[in-house]
């Protein structure tokens, strides 16, 4: 299976700098991961990064999936055609994938919050919006619930929690232990 392969050498002369994408890649940083733009980056992730998704979703990042519209692996020329025509940054730890995108960032690691870190010494901003932008299952966008809606009944109607829902797939957030539990991992970080 792919997801457990470790393509990249993890010692500190290969940690992801400002100006590098990771170990002997020709690309660039996208405009925005580094500071470069005002405008956010948008990122597509490869099948071996799902997990991650969902993080950076809840930062308020567009974060696109490759398993979000495909049952199985959509193979590297619908990635890189994607990423292309979408204007996303492609993030993902297959070497040979990476060296192909022109914008790309090359993750050594295999944990979720050790990618984390590898996004923010590249300039990313990996941290929770105040309010969220993102869904974390389907990448839609997220609306505050007005006081006429309706609230699911497992949500909180406690009128002082505000609740949100997503556009696109209907998912219900508020701001609970699941949204603590991130931001406390996050803030070790």
């Amino acid at each position: 299976m792919t997801e457990d392969r470790d393509t990249t050498d993890t010692d500190a002369s290969n940690d992801i700098g400002s100006d590098s994408v990771g170990p002997d890649h020709p690309g660039t940083i996208a405009s925005g991961v580094d500071g470069g733009s005002e405008a956010e980056p948008r990122f597509l992730l490869d099948v071996m990064l799902g997990k991650l998704a969902t993080y950076l979703r809840m930062c308020g990042y567009d974060t696109a999936y490759a398993l979000d519209e495909y049952d199985t692996d959509p193979g590297d020329s619908t990635l890189l055609d994607r990423a292309a025509e979408e204007s996303r940054v492609l993030l993902t730890r297959d070497v040979s994938l990476a060296e192909r995108a022109p914008r790309s960032v090359l993750l050594a690691t295999k944990r979720p919050l050790d990618q984390l870190r590898e996004l923010e010494s590249v300039g990313v901003d990996i941290s929770l919006d105040e309010d969220p932008a993102r869904c974390g299952v389907c990448n839609g966008p997220v609306e505050e619930l007005g006081d006429d809606e309706p609230i699911p009944e497992y949500a909180p109607s406690d009128g002082e929690t505000t609740v949100w829902r997503c556009r696109d797939c209907g998912q219900v957030f508020w701001r609970g232990s699941h949204w603590r539990d991130v931001e406390s991992r996050l803030n070790e970080l």
